[in-house]
């Protein structure tokens, strides 16, 4: 399936991404991972609106990371900083500057190695994998294709970003106890 052919198909709810032309669709996402989701849309978008930094979105938003090699992601959530190019009408085109993986026990669509090698080779520039298992979230910061530092927060320990700042958001209050 080529990139066109993908952004005609019909409007849905369901997770799903077109990796290098197969077209890959999972099952509705589970009432655990969606509050995860949930709290870390609400805390991020909060800090984002209030330093008036650009804007969060939720899935499913297609993110078309290389049209030519029919390559389109939807992470959990993503950030695009204000004056970011490739935001074009209810698709982003291009990298956003972070996106956040929220990982349930059984992954639901593709490989996590998979996505963080595409996030990092196409500019991403920060990737957060919130582990529903264990609680906790590790941030990963890319450049030049590799990811060049990982930083790992549990409980009570504010998630700080090279992307958006210290953002106020606690392990313990987005995945609960």
């Amino acid at each position: 399936m080529t990139t066109a052919e993908y952004l005609q198909t019909p409007e849905t709810v369901l997770p799903r991404e077109l990796a290098f032309g197969t077209l890959r669709v999972a099952d509705a996402p589970t009432v655990s991972h969606q509050r995860v989701v949930g709290e870390l849309f609400i805390g991020l978008s909060r800090h984002v609106r209030e330093g008036r930094l650009g804007e969060v979105l939720v899935a499913p938003v297609d993110v078309v990371l290389d049209a030519d090699a029919a390559l389109v992601v939807q992470p959990d959530l993503l950030f695009v900083a204000d004056g970011h190019p490739g935001t074009t009408g209810d698709r982003i085109f291009g990298a956003p500057d972070l996106v956040v993986e929220v990982l349930s026990p059984y992954p639901r669509i593709g490989h996590l190695e998979e996505k963080v090698g595409w996030y990092a080779k196409y500019g991403v520039r920060e990737c957060w994998l919130a582990s529903l298992v264990k609680k906790e979230l590790a941030v990963l910061t890319f450049a030049d294709g590799a990811i060049t530092e990982r930083a790992l927060f549990a409980r009570g320990q504010q998630i700080d970003s090279k992307v958006v700042g210290q953002t106020g958001l606690l392990p313990i209050n987005i995945f609960g106890w």
